[in-house]
């Protein structure tokens, strides 16, 4: 099992920035892939940014240039540095972690709410 831990979410004014952090423990080693998804009231979770073992990153169109996932591979932590925020930012942001070997499985943290409101 994995445990993600999220931290950093709150209100922010447009154009603003926040930093979120996942904190990643228990059965890490099988961990292919860690990044952050959103989701909005009345809509579906959406993708947002991932990162590798390895340290390749790669971000949603809505959020390039805007947002970058980075991670401490000794402390087992992503990050994810959001900046120029908008109000369509506004979700509750989960942490995911993506086991592929020996099978595939999604672990979620319990998600922090963004708010970019004036």
């Amino acid at each position: 099992q994995v445990q993600l831990v999220e931290s950093g979410g709150g209100l922010v004014q447009p154009g603003g920035s926040l930093n979120l952090s996942c904190a990643a423990s228990g059965t890490i080693d099988n961990i292919a892939t860690m990044g952050w998804y959103r989701q909005a009231p009345g809509k579906q979770r959406d993708w947002v940014a991932l990162i590798t073992k390895g340290g390749w990153t790669d971000h949603a169109e809505s959020v390039k240039g805007r947002f970058t996932i980075s991670r401490d591979n000794a402390n087992n932590i992503i990050y994810l540095q959001m900046n120029i925020l908008k109000p369509e930012d506004t979700a509750i942001y989960y942490c995911n972690a993506r086991q592929l070997m020996p099978s595939l499985i999604n672990f979620w943290g319990q998600g922090t709410q963004v708010t970019v409101s004036s």
